[in-house]
This record gives structure tokens, sequence and C-alpha cells, in this order.
């Protein structure tokens, strides 16, 4: 739903209610939906995801057992805030561990800046540590918050992963080593050489949840695999602004349109991943 907030009056995408927006999703061909009336959801065939911002211990339990009452598939968890040693992180860890255990609903930790993921580093270490986690990878956020592209960017994903194998959901964003998100036109690696980048991460990490998910402590549902293009307004900080035709600043590009090329994007990926050993 997010991709639909506040667009430009010249968007293509959808204006109105979250019905309209609903029903432009349902068109375009989308099968989900994450962030909107889980009922509504259902009235069209569209799978409803949600999504939770947890900073602090305590109280998710109840939370969990509300999404799975309301028919939720699924939530992401933006975890902590970054700021936890590790016995705070592992405890935030833990008690996701339960509620999603007790509750029956997959929650999926996602990998984000001012969380207790933002460090790939230390992603991997709680995996050690807690080798029954999942994840919703945003890889955005480590690709520009981490710079992935200075050093050896294989080596990088070898050593992810660990987490690469337990992602179970993607928000789909593309950015560069300097922005978080970025237009990438019609996703043409040769233009935007980061676009090849996260072919290799939504690749390897749809590979992973291929081979993997059936034997989750708690599995998705029919086990599918979640891929919501996240593209978000320039008023939080996300879409750039750039002078338009008129000279006045507006965003860089159409948002509901960039999504639909990023979801074709990951339905190459899911292709390749399917076909790859690991996959296999």
């Amino acid at each position: 739903m997010g991709t639909t907030w506040l667009l430009p009056e010249w968007s293509t995408g959808p204006t109105g209610d979250e019905q309209a927006v609903l029903e432009a999703a349902k068109a375009a061909g989308y099968q989900g939906i994450q962030g909107a009336n889980p009922r509504r959801c259902r009235d069209l065939g569209l799978v409803p995801t949600t999504f939770a911002i947890h900073p602090h211990p305590g109280g998710l339990a109840g939370q969990a057992s509300f999404w799975a009452e309301q028919g939720f598939a699924c939530c992401t968890v933006l975890l902590g805030t970054g700021m936890e040693d590790d016995d705070g992180a592992a405890r935030l860890v833990d008690e996701v561990l339960t509620a999603s255990a007790e509750a029956g609903i997959p929650l999926y930790v996602e990998t984000h800046r001012a969380t207790v993921t933002q460090d790939m580093w230390r992603t991997v270490r709680l995996v050690e540590r807690f080798p029954e986690l999942r994840f919703n990878g945003d890889f955005s956020h480590w690709y520009t918050g981490q710079e992935m592209t200075f050093g050896d960017f294989d080596a990088k994903l070898e050593h992810l992963a660990p987490v690469l194998d337990r992602v179970r959901y993607l928000h789909g964003r593309i950015g560069t080593s300097g922005c978080i998100q970025i237009d990438v036109g019609d996703g043409d690696p040769t233009a935007v050489p980061s676009v090849a980048h996260f072919r290799a991460l939504w690749t390897r990490a749809l590979a992973g949840a291929i081979a993997g998910a059936a034997d989750d402590p708690v599995p998705p549902p029919d086990l599918q695999i979640g891929f919501a293009p996240e593209l978000l307004p320039a008023e939080i900080g996300y879409a750039l602004l750039v002078p338009g035709p008129d000279g006045t600043r507006r965003e860089e590009g159409d948002r509901w349109a960039q999504a639909v090329v990023l979801t074709d994007i990951a339905a190459d990926c899911f292709a390749a991943a399917a076909a790859s050993p690991l996959g296999a």
C-alpha cells in the first residue's frame, strides 16, 4: 500500500480510497497486498499481509494472535532501534520467535536501518544464535547504508548465505551506494548497474526460500513467497525529487509504474532461482 501513498497527480496509479487501490492492484495482476484491510483483500481474492514496528520488548504475542485471527498470511517486523546490545537484541528476537510459534503466523524480521538488523555482520551472528529466525529482505538498506558495492560484492553474498537462506518475503526497492530508492527505468542493468546486484540478492534469497520454506518452524501459508514493491514518497525521505518539465521539483519517476517493473524483475529472479541448484 505504501507505493500508493501520496502519488503525484500525474502518476498512472490509482486514486481514491483503499477499495479503489485494491481493485486497481487486482486489475494490474498483483496477487496480494501488504498493509490493507484483510477482509477487503480476501473479497477480491488478494492475499493480505501486514507489517509492524516493534522497537521495544513486550506485547508482541497479543499482536501476533490478533493478526492471525484477522487472517493475515504473515507480518514483517521492524525490530528494535539498532541501539541494543547483544542481549537486548536477543530478547527481541526471542520474543518474535515465541509469538510466531504461539500464534501460528510467520513473523519476518526486516533487514532495515535503525533496527537490530541494520548491520550485516550482526545479522549473521543473530542467525547463528537463532537459526529459526526468518527475514523480510529489504536489501536497499544494506546496499546503501553499508555500501555493499565497496569491496567484493560476491564475497558479501557468500557471507550473507545464512541470512539469504532464511528470507521468506522481499520488499522490492532498488538503490545505489548513495541513495536508497531510485527509478530504474525499464530495469536494464546496463543502464542501472545496481539492478544486477539486486537481481543477485533476490535470486539467491528466493532460491533459499524455495529450498527451505517447507521446513520452517512456522511455514508460510501454501509455501507462498511474498514480494511487495515498496516505493515510498518523497515526503518521508525515499523518492528523489528532480526538476519536472515546468522546472518544479517532483518525484523522479512514477512509483506505480516502477512497482510493475520491479515485480517483473522479481518474477525473472524467481524463475532463475527455481532453476538453480539450490532452488531445484
